[in-house]
């Protein structure tokens, strides 16, 4: 029998000869899938032993990325909310890896003032203590050199509101114009929220609200050009020939005022009851007109601290100005004004006020003035434009 080229032979078996490939096919695709595993925990580590870890500040406003053992910082790489991280199969977790970018540094630390000795070692390049009856200077260094005061301003912006006897019942409106002024910084006043003007006084004066400052230089008769020739026009009438102001919350680099400037303007505000009480309590519950309550606090840690007696105070910051306190209080009975500019550190304003009044009950007859800084107390060159404000 003659067979067909095209016929299969007696013992073809399909099974058998589909079989051989299949196989094939299965241990390459089992050989994969063990071999991956191991391929991407390799990498992982690769990319974790590269990553940056964030190392902790020195002054609490800026940490530099460090790199892990064989890696490199990366560049540009910048925090940002709500960024979970770099995620590896090597750590099973998410880990939060955060660039800080160093704050730029004061007009004070720019101009060396920081560099003046005074035998408290204080943080604070401007420091001036006087004896709020007698008029007498207990501790002065840098007293008469103009910088950047930051939300100290605002004392100055209350006093203007209260010397123009506008009613403190009228009800006053959040605009846009308050919202643009800080986008990037946290408030509990959105657009549209409604007060009185002695809220706003409240949260401007103890909570340091720059959208607060800024609606009430708005409601003054005259707008907001109007409102900063009266804050300039009261310097004048204090005395203040160190000062300058160009708006009402203390953004602006450019309000600037020496210490004894601002002992002239504490006085003054001390006249006003309503200012000493709005800017020496600790926490406030405001209810605007729709029924919601907000709660704030105050920006100054000594007024809840039992052992001071302040009768006044107002805190300030902005990267220019550094870290900035004015305080009235009563030490051991005595009456003194306390003036701390472009202090490095945040608590370290408060740390000074400690250190003074320490001091002083150790030595109630002394009085004392730093060595004289060869600074010029016209630091209007080396002041910047505008530098925006993160904490009071």
């Amino acid at each position: 029998m003659t067979l067909s080229p095209f016929a299969a032979p007696a013992n073809y078996n399909l099974r058998t000869v589909l079989s051989k490939p299949l196989c094939f096919l299965l241990s390459v695709l089992i050989a994969i899938a063990l071999v991956s595993p191991a391929a991407e925990a390799a990498g992982a580590k690769r990319k974790a032993s590269k990553a940056p870890t964030a190392q902790k500040s020195k002054n609490g406003k800026a940490a530099k990325l460090a790199p892990r053992k064989g890696g490199s910082a990366v560049k540009g790489f910048k925090a940002s909310k709500g960024m979970k991280g770099f995620k590896t199969k090597a750590g099973g977790k998410f880990k939060r890896v955060v660039y800080y970018v160093p704050a730029p540094p004061s007009v004070g630390l720019l101009s060396g003032l920081h560099n003046t000795p005074d035998p408290l070692a204080l943080k604070s390049s401007v420091a001036l203590v006087v004896d709020a009856n007698t008029s007498q200077v207990l501790f002065e260094k840098n007293a008469n050199t103009a910088l950047p005061i930051a939300s100290i301003t605002k004392l100055m912006t209350a006093l203007v509101v209260v010397e123009a006897h506008q009613a403190l019942n009228e009800v006053l409106t959040i605009n846009q114009e308050d919202v643009n002024l800080e986008q990037r910084v946290r408030s509990k006043l959105g657009m549209g929220v409604e007060m009185t003007r002695r809220d706003a006084l409240q949260l401007a004066l103890m909570a340091s609200e720059n959208r607060a400052a800024n609606m009430l230089s708005r409601y003054y008769p005259g707008g907001k050009t109007a409102f900063v020739d009266a804050m300039n026009s009261k310097a004048r009438q204090l005395g203040m020939s160190h000062s300058a102001f160009v708006e009402g919350t203390g953004l602006a680099s450019a309000n600037v005022a020496s210490a004894s400037d601002l002992v002239k303007l504490v006085k003054a505000a001390k006249q006003h009851s309503i200012i000493r009480e709005l800017s020496t309590q600790a926490h406030y519950d405001m209810v605007d007109l729709s029924g919601q309550v907000r709660g704030f606090h105050t920006t100054n840690r000594l007024i809840a601290n039992p052992n001071w007696d302040i009768t006044l105070q107002k805190t300030g910051f902005i990267n220019a100005a550094g870290q900035c306190l004015v305080m009235a209080a009563n030490l051991d009975g005595r009456p003194v004004i306390m003036v701390f500019l472009d202090s490095a550190g945040k608590l370290s304003r408060l740390g000074d006020a400690q250190r003074v009044r320490e001091w002083l009950a150790a030595n109630p007859m002394a009085a004392v003035q730093a060595a004289p800084s060869s600074v010029r107390t016209n630091l209007e060159s080396k002041v910047p434009t505008i530098a925006w404000s993160k904490t009071p």
